[in-house]
């Protein structure tokens, strides 16, 4: 990040945040799931409250610091980066429930830890006052750390529709899936209910989060279609993880040329092989700061058009296509240290790699959206 750039209260935090998260990355890892100090870390910085409405107490905050802040955290564990992230996000997106639901959600004060099951896994059968919900959803990353859920799940009506429901722990089961190369301190297990109740003002509408209409919306952030938005979240440790990468592999080669003059079984280090590597790799990750940092413009500047919304979902899958580039190419060429499972570089290989394959940032889905979208006419 550029020195001094965003030096707001949640970015300058993140700089904690981030080496306490260093500091229990093997161990994150080792648990598969955030553990207490850096959960503590992450909320007392304020990315749990980061996009809450003011008026539950939160900062309403904008995705240009959500960006940076989270970036920072993931110089140090993208897994507490990515947990940071979605933490925010679904705190977000919960500002979309009805008043009474907002109030329920918030009651305790605005740090209240929200995840998300944000895949149509589970069916809502009408009932007096609300809906019988049931389901098993997959990747609900912190689900063991967390207050409330937000999940989507499917309507049972004569016109069926998806919404999205909270519900609180203690209402939910968590089931031991996540067993994973990448992105392991995530926790990012399944969650399953079944027939349990949540009352209408529990329930949002998925088609407001995508069109970006929040009731009662007092600030940008609540007024973004998901789509323009949800990507960045995503992406956004990634950015963290390949500055991290490109850190240790810079240390790591600064090394071999202070030895380069002694006799190796490799022989001579090519010095312009590791300067043409060190250039590519930091101009590809300079450039997806570039587009994180456009896209979050996009976003903060709350309504947005489609054509915008489209452009953003592409530049971010073709930012972490860059970085995951990046960061193989550095992994690849920073010899046998780097092999080492508990060194930096080698867990941020495998978390950028994870982030890559998310579904939500595949670059195929974004850039033919944009592409017929544009080429179209609108």
């Amino acid at each position: 990040m550029s020195p001094g750039a965003g030096r707001t209260a949640l970015v300058t935090a993140s700089s904690v945040v981030s080496k306490v998260a260093a500091a229990h990355a093997a161990e994150a890892d080792a648990a598969r799931g955030p553990v207490t100090t850096v959960v503590d870390a992450v909320v007392e910085a304020g990315f749990a409250r980061h996009m809450v409405p003011a008026a539950h107490g939160g900062a309403a905050g904008g995705f240009g610091e959500l960006v940076r802040a989270v970036a920072e955290v993931g110089r140090g564990c993208a897994s507490a980066a990515w947990f940071a992230s979605l933490c925010a996000a679904v705190g977000r997106m919960a500002a979309y429930l009805p008043a009474e639901g907002r109030a329920e959600v918030w009651a305790d004060g605005p740090d209240a830890v929200l995840v998300g099951g944000l895949l149509p896994a589970g069916t809502a059968e009408p009932v007096a006052g609300g809906w019988r919900l049931s389901g098993r959803w997959p990747y609900v990353s912190g689900v063991a750390v967390a207050d409330w859920a937000l999940l989507c799940g499917k309507t049972a009506e004569e016109t069926p529709s998806a919404k999205f429901f909270a519900v609180p722990k203690g209402t939910f089961e968590i089931i031991d899936t996540w067993h994973t190369v990448g992105m392991r301190g995530t926790g990012s297990h399944s969650l399953a209910l079944e027939d349990v109740f949540v009352p209408a003002h529990r329930a949002l509408d998925t088609a407001d989060l995508m069109a970006g209409t929040a009731p009662d919306a007092a600030a940008a952030c609540h007024s973004v279609p998901l789509k323009a938005a949800n990507g960045i979240t995503l992406a956004a440790p990634a950015l963290g993880a390949g500055s991290a990468v490109l850190t240790r592999w810079s240390d790591l080669l600064s090394a071999k040329l202070a030895k380069q003059g002694q006799t190796v079984i490799s022989g001579p280090v090519d010095r312009t092989g590791i300067d043409l590597t060190f250039a590519r790799s930091a101009g590809e990750i300079d450039l997806a700061e570039l587009l994180l940092t456009r896209v979050a413009e996009v976003a903060d500047s709350g309504a947005v058009p489609p054509e915008l919304v489209a452009r953003n979902q592409r530049d971010c899958a073709l930012a972490v296509e860059l970085l995951s580039g990046a960061v193989d190419r550095l992994f690849r060429s920073a010899g046998s240290t780097a092999q080492d499972e508990g060194d930096v570089l080698a867990r941020g290989w495998r978390d950028v790699a994870g982030i890559a394959g998310h579904s939500g940032l595949q670059f195929t889905a974004g850039a033919t959206a944009y592409a017929r979208l544009v080429l179209s006419g609108g």
